[in-house]
């Protein structure tokens, strides 16, 4: 399938997928910084099939697309800021998994890409990241699959195996897959940060194939600043490269002008972070990232201490942005629930007759309300029972109900707390528009309590001559109307 994108992988600075670093704040960071292309984190199949494509609800503030899990969770959240410049790297051993995900994200996303180099056991439990390294069928057919099944362009990023020989073998194989490029980390999967990137594994690697390659595992030996990043790309023959660590630290390792000082770097950090309502837990592991040695100073130590995003940002003397941030969101939301309240007004059963109103108890007698009075008008007139359909807000979680009788909907264009409520004030809508008694205290007699009252009566004295077997009409009636309530608790 042919590949329709203008990303291209050659000469690029890159932010490396990093587990729990690689959120929408980094990667919007690092984009302003200077960096050409970003990773998210990496995203197992499994989890991101269980999820649901939502534009950021149905009140867009963030102006985001979220992938949410089953429990609200939000898995992955990217906006149209990067969406020519994200890659979506997911864990996967499973061809058929990975491209029902890469279908998933593809048009939020700009390329799609396969961890095969991670050695956590997060990643190599069920086949995944540097496990798939020893089964190159599997490699293989994850990568074909993915090439002819979606239109972005599809990457790997792998580590480098014992010898170079085998090492070059896997890549030219991978690249036959008709991969867009190949990120490769210079160790192996038994190797850690502190032990030397073989740059010679790299190069022997760049000058094997003819797809870029990706330089990575380069900031603890070569990328202190910017101009290190050049000095790492041609040790390594490289045709981009790709920082970690480094850009974890300080993501300005991408400013050809100069890292920035640490504290304005985690103060633009921390206003994306608030503004794309960023996990305060996410945000606080990142900024302790870049810490690192002052995490004992007090700052840190008030850091560290932080339960929410407002003390994240009251340590950083932010304290004035997140209210005035939080305003903002607050009075945007506000508007569009009541732009889309009165949408779904105007838009929804134009034929509803409506009505402001609500149920208050006290205006009643106890036991007296207007769907019982509802009921009772429409067995006179010999119409159907009435039908309440209910339906719940969920952002707020408010209810609204619509009541059918003889064919006509009412409906009050008030949302209430409860099921119960909402049923009562679409029968209050209906009754009044009828012209007929609702049963309120300031109406005067009430002829369904003197009703009651006779059936009761009536009852008793059936009673007295050994009939147990007579039920007042107003108890069917209470179990009819109750039917539509039951399993709903009052909030």
């Amino acid at each position: 399938m042919t590949v329709n994108t203008p990303l291209c992988f050659r000469g690029k600075s890159i932010l490396a997928p990093m587990v729990r670093v690689g959120t929408l704040p980094m990667r919007l960071l690092a984009l302003d910084y200077g960096a050409d292309i970003v990773y998210c984190e990496e995203l197992i199949d499994i989890k991101m099939l269980q999820c649901k494509r939502v534009v950021n609800g149905k009140y867009n503030v963030l102006n985001t697309v979220d992938f949410v899990a089953p429990n609200e969770r939000i898995v992955f959240r990217t906006c149209e800021r990067e969406r020519h410049c994200v890659i979506f790297q997911m864990g996967s051993a499973d061809a058929e998994r990975a491209l029902a995900v890469a279908k998933l994200v593809e048009s939020d996303v700009a390329g799609i890409d396969i961890n095969m180099g991670c050695p956590k056991e997060y990643s190599t439990k069920g086949g995944m990241g540097a496990a798939l390294l020893s089964d190159p069928d599997k490699i293989e057919s994850i990568l074909t699959t993915l090439v002819k099944g979606i239109c972005k362009p599809v990457t790997c990023k792998i580590r480098i195996l014992p010898s170079v020989e085998d090492t070059v073998n896997l890549v030219k194989r991978i690249e036959k897959t008709g991969v867009s490029a190949i990120a490769v980390h210079g160790r192996n999967k038994e190797e850690r940060p502190q032990h030397p990137v073989h740059c010679d594994v790299i190069k022997a690697i760049s000058e094997a194939v003819s797809i870029p390659v990706i330089a990575n595992g380069g900031s603890h030996d070569f990328i202190k600043e910017y101009m290190d990043i050049e000095t790492f790309q041609k040790a390594t023959a490289a045709s981009s490269v790709m920082i970690a660590r480094a850009a974890m630290w300080n993501p300005s390792i991408f400013r050809k002008e100069g890292l920035f000082p640490l504290k304005k770097v985690m103060q633009d950090y921390i206003k994306y972070a608030v503004r794309y309502d960023n996990h305060y837990t996410n945000t606080k592991y990142c900024l302790c990232q870049m810490l690192r040695e002052q995490l004992e100073t007090t700052q840190g130590k008030k850091l560290h201490a932080a339960q929410s995003t407002q003390e994240i940002c009251e340590v950083f003397e932010m304290a004035d942005f997140y209210e005035e941030t939080t305003t903002v969101f607050t009075a945007k939301k506000t508007s569009l629930e009541t732009k889309v309240q009165d949408e779904d007004d105007q838009m929804h059963d134009p034929d509803v007759i409506k009505m402001a109103v609500r149920f208050d108890k006290r205006e009643y007698p106890p036991q007296i309300t207007p769907k019982m009075y509802l009921l009772e008008w429409c067995r006179k007139e010999k119409h159907p029972q009435p039908v309440y359909e209910t339906i719940q807000r969920p952002l707020d979680r408010l209810f609204c109900s619509v009541v059918t009788v003889a064919e006509q909907k009412y409906k009050s264009t008030l949302w209430d707390k409860s099921k119960k409520l909402a049923e009562q004030a679409a029968a209050i809508v209906c009754l009044r528009t009828l012209g007929v008694p609702e049963g309120k205290l300031c109406e005067g007699e009430n002829h369904l309590i003197n009703k009651r009252r006779r059936e009761d009566q009536e009852c008793l004295n059936n009673r007295d001559h050994g009939d147990d077997g007579a039920e007042p009409s107003h108890k069917k009636a209470n179990f009819i109307e109750g039917a539509s309530d039951m399993n709903v608790p009052e909030m």
